[in-house]
Order: structure tokens, then C-alpha cells, then sequence
């Protein structure tokens, strides 16, 4: 018993001392505390050095943010710089492409802009959220505004033009979005105002240039997906908005409220989205439809130009359609590579509304989105039904963490879509055993050369024949700070047949570098 005690007095004496050894080999004072992080407003380098997530310009739920993107570039047929199209110029080739030229190139990656943003919690996992944005010319101050380019140009020829187009940015402080809601983690978002479609939304995902002007076909023209054949539907003036996500899977509805008296561009409009991400896919298909759409154009023209007489000198071409259309699109993530790649078809035809040819002629139409301008209705451009195609495909490759390749190619074509008995401006009337006339201007023969300066229309005799638009595009995107892109790449198009009928040139090679800066 005097051994066992012995052994534990002798154990315990042990313990205490390794202990004792090991303590002494511990620090006398504690570790020192990690160092703050980083005030990004300690100086204008650190504020640039981060991002507008990492440090917004914020006060009580407010923030206010915005983009300027101005550059310039050298294309082999430009089209001249207009200070109130979103675009400022046309990368891809247009009608009034015309001739080589050296200018400036605003909103080449994006459409400069600023706005307000509000989110704030009224109870857990509930918020109001609220967004009103404007772009605007970067070089000129001036709103964003396709329709008032159009005016802009209504009394010269298309040799004479500067670069104009519809567009749904009219008007100003809101012309590209204005919107409040309320969001909840778990069941969703809804809003009400002026929003994106989800195809508009799909430009900014699924594109391999994000929407960009100076890059993607998509982008600059506003028509292919983002407004499914009629840029004026990319946007909903008045609308509500309902988006949920669970699980990687995604689904929502738009729909429009209100007709051209609540200053839609179209009678009655929806979209309805479903998607999914998984493991570094993300997918999404959408459906969209517009009744009685509107698209707006010049009177300037190749041979002729003003408005007819009577009208005010502001008036605008006003063509109506119906529109139907699917849209599937997807990126694959795998380390520093990121895949795109996507197809739209769309069918539009007459509208639902029919005009007596009077109305036609003498019909007037003013709303907020068409900038406020009175417009010539023309509701049977539609002999039969079009159907425009979209396809794309492009990649972006991350050569380091902030420098980035990225390369699109993009093919746009339409059916031939004439009236019956000119559609096939060569077939035989077997009975009789000849040729059928063809009524000028109507058949898809070529487009023959016409006197006059800078006047040499390319493609059919008809926009309504069948014809294509392509482009293949790369660039290199280099972020020396996280708040600033230095970017400088090129764009070659190409357009054909229908598409081309009355364009000045068919082709374009344009070379854009410029600098973007977020706050």
C-alpha cells in the first residue's frame, strides 16, 4: 500500500513537472490582433482599388452608383457619331456605314450611366428595394434617346446620316429603368415600374461581351434578343415583375399593365423565365410575346428624305407588329474558362389592331417611350410571317486574375417573307409557260447601283427578302484597379440580301479601345 502511494505521489510530481516545462515554452503575451481592414476611403487609389459592392457610395439604404465608358477607335466603313444614340456610333455594320473614319467611341463595354438604388429592411428577411437609372452620352452630357436620333436625321440623305436607330432608352432620368419593390430571402422579388425583359436580362448574362456595344452583335443592336425582333419591347415602361429562386433553380413573369396610354411601346406584353445553375452551368429559357409592337424609323433614306406633308418635321415611321418568340441560352464556368452560347427565334407579324388605310396614311402615335414624337402608322409590313433567327457562341478566358480574352461569334438571318405573287421573283407560271413580272422594288434580286453621291444600296431590292447579319469579335479586358477596365479589341460584320437591302456598304471592320470606370 506504501508502494502504490508512493507511485502516485511520484506520477503526480512527474505530470507537474512536464507541465511546468511545457508552460515555460508557451508565449507570455497573447497573439496580436488582425489588423483592420482597409479603409477604401482613405484615398482615392483605395477607393478605386475596390469594388462598388465592397464600398458603395451608400447612406441610410441609399446608394448611388453609376458607369462612365469613353474611347475611340478607327472603323473601314463608320457611321458618324450622333451624341443622342445610346450607341454614340455603329460598330456593326448599319445603313449609313459609310467610308473610313477615326472618331470617338462612347459606351463602347457599357452604356454610361447613373442612378439611385434603395434597399432597406423593414422586418427580418424583408426589404423594400427601389432602382431609377439614366444613361447618357459620356462626351456630350446628353440622355440616352434612339428616337430622337431618328428625328435627328429625318431631312438627310442616308449618306448625310449620323448614326441613328430605335431604341427603348427614350425621354431621360428614366430611360433605363425606374422601378420599386419589395424582396424576400425566401419567397422572391416583386417589383413595379420600368424594367428589363428577361431577354434584356439574358443579354447582360449570356453574351461573352455582356451587352456591348463596340463588340457584340446582340448588344449594338438591341433588336436580337433583348427585344426578340423590336428593341422597344427590351423594356416594359409599366409593368410587374416576379422572380423566385430555390436550389439553383429560377423562375419568373413579366407582365406589362397598361397599353400606349400608360406609355407602352405595345398594346399588351409578357415574358415568363425558368433556369437553373449547377456545378458551373447556368441555363435559362424564356417565352416572350408583344401585341401591336412598335418600331420606330427615319424618313432620311437613301433617295428620298422628309416627313410626308402636313406632318410635323419631328414625325416618325411607326410600323406595328405582333411578336412571339422562344429564347434558350447557357454559360459554362470551369476554372479560368468561361463558355457562352445561345438561340432566339422569333415570329412577328401584322398586328392584331388592323388600320384603314387612311389612318395609315395620316395616323399619328406619341408615347413616352418613343421619346414624345408623333409617328406615321404602318400596320401591314407583314406580307407574311418573318421569323428572325439568332445564334451565338463565345468564350471569355482568364489569362490572369484581372486581365481577361474574350471572343463571340454571332449569325442573325431572316426568312423571305414577300407576298405570295412576288415571293419567287424567277418561278415559271407553268400554264402559261412564262415568267411573271416583278413589281419594282418587291422581288430579291440585287439591288441595282443608283446614281447620286455615296448612293450604291447593297443586298436585295427588299428588306422583306431573305438575308443575314454576322459578326466575330475579340478583346482584351484589363482591370489595373477593380473600379477601372482598360479594354481595346475589334468587331468584322457583315450583312446580306434583305437585311443589307439599301445599305450603303455590307461590311465593317471596327477597332475600339477605351476606358470604363464604375462607382
Amino acid at each position: 500500500m506504501r508502494f502504490v502511494k508512493h507511485l502516485l505521489l511520484a506520477s503526480t510530481a512527474g505530470l507537474l513537472l512536464v507541465g511546468a516545462a511545457q508552460a515555460a515554452d508557451l508565449p507570455t503575451t497573447k497573439a496580436p490582433p488582425a489588423p483592420p481592414p482597409v479603409n477604401c476611403y482613405a484615398s482615392f487609389y483605395s477607393w478605386l482599388d475596390s469594388t462598388a459592392t465592397d464600398c458603395p457610395l451608400s447612406y441610410m439604404g441609399v446608394t448611388v452608383y453609376g458607369t462612365i465608358d469613353m474611347g475611340g477607335g478607327y472603323e473601314t466603313n463608320a457611321s458618324r457619331f450622333n451624341d443622342a444614340y445610346p450607341n454614340g456610333v455603329n460598330e456593326l455594320i448599319s445603313k449609313m456605314s459609310n467610308g473610313g473614319r477615326w472618331q470617338a467611341v462612347p459606351n463602347g463595354l457599357v452604356q454610361s450611366n447613373i442612378g439611385v438604388k434603395i434597399k432597406e429592411q423593414i422586418a427580418a428577411d424583408w426589404y423594400v428595394i427601389g432602382d431609377v437609372n439614366a444613361g447618357f452620352d459620356p462626351y456630350s452630357m446628353m440622355f440616352a434617346n434612339g428616337p430622337q436620333s431618328a428625328v435627328m436625321n429625318n431631312y438627310s440623305y442616308l449618306y448625310q446620316q449620323t448614326a441613328n436607330a430605335d431604341s427603348s432608352r427614350a425621354w431621360g432620368w428614366d430611360n433605363t429603368r425606374a422601378y420599386v419593390g419589395i424582396q424576400n430571402t425566401t419567397l422572391g422579388t416583386l417589383t413595379f415600374g420600368r424594367q428589363y425583359a428577361f431577354t434584356n436580362d439574358a443579354s447582360a448574362n449570356y453574351d461573352p461581351f455582356g451587352g456591348s456595344y463596340a463588340f457584340s452583335l446582340i448588344g449594338n443592336s438591341g433588336t436580337a434578343l433583348a427585344g426578340t425582333g423590336d428593341t422597344e419591347t427590351a423594356r416594359y415602361m409599366t409593368s410587374i415583375k416576379y422572380q423566385v429562386a430555390y436550389n439553383g433553380f429560377r423562375a419568373g413573369g413579366l407582365v406589362q399593365v397598361g397599353g400606349y396610354d400608360a406609355d407602352n411601346s405595345s398594346k399588351e406584353a409578357a415574358q415568363a423565365d425558368l433556369g437553373f445553375d449547377y456545378a458551373g452551368l447556368s441555363v435559362d429559357a424564356i417565352y416572350a410575346y408583344a401585341q401591336d409592337a412598335i418600331s420606330l424609323g427615319t424618313y432620311g433614306s437613301v433617295a428620298t428624305f422628309g416627313v410626308p406633308a402636313g406632318d410635323p418635321t419631328d414625325t416618325l415611321k411607326a410600323t406595328l407588329q405582333n411578336i412571339s418568340a422562344e429564347v434558350i441560352a447557357a454559360k459554362y464556368k470551369w476554372n479560368a474558362l468561361t463558355l457562352y452560347g445561345g438561340y432566339e427565334h422569333s415570329d412577328l407579324s401584322n398586328p392584331t389592331d388592323s388600320w384603314a388605310a387612311a389612318a395609315e396614311a395620316a395616323g399619328l402615335f406619341m408615347n413616352h417611350l418613343n421619346g414624345g414624337y408623333p409617328g406615321v402608322i404602318q400596320s401591314n409590313a407583314y406580307p407574311n410571317d418573318k421569323i428572325l433567327q439568332v445564334a451565338w457562341v463565345g468564350a471569355k478566358y482568364g489569362i490572369l486574375s484581372n486581365l481577361d480574352a474574350v471572343a463571340g461569334y454571332y449569325y442573325e438571318w431572316q426568312n423571305n417573307y414577300t407576298g405570295a405573287i412576288t415571293k419567287y421573283n424567277t418561278a415559271y407560271v407553268w400554264a402559261a409557260g412564262v415568267k411573271p413580272p416583278t413589281a419594282a422594288g418587291i422581288g430579291c434580286a440585287p439591288n441595282p447601283q443608283q446614281p447620286g453621291p455615296g448612293l450604291a444600296p447593297q443586298g436585295s431590292n427588299s428588306s422583306q427578302c431573305a438575308g443575314s447579319t454576322w459578326a466575330v469579335s475579340g478583346m482584351l479586358d484589363w482591370r489595373p484597379v477593380k473600379r477601372v477596365d482598360l479594354y481595346a479589341g475589334v468587331m468584322y460584320s457583315k450583312v446580306t440580301g434583305g437585311m443589307a437591302s439599301g445599305f450603303l456598304q455590307n461590311n465593317n471592320v471596327a477597332t475600339t479601345a477605351g476606358v470604363k470606370v464604375s462607382f
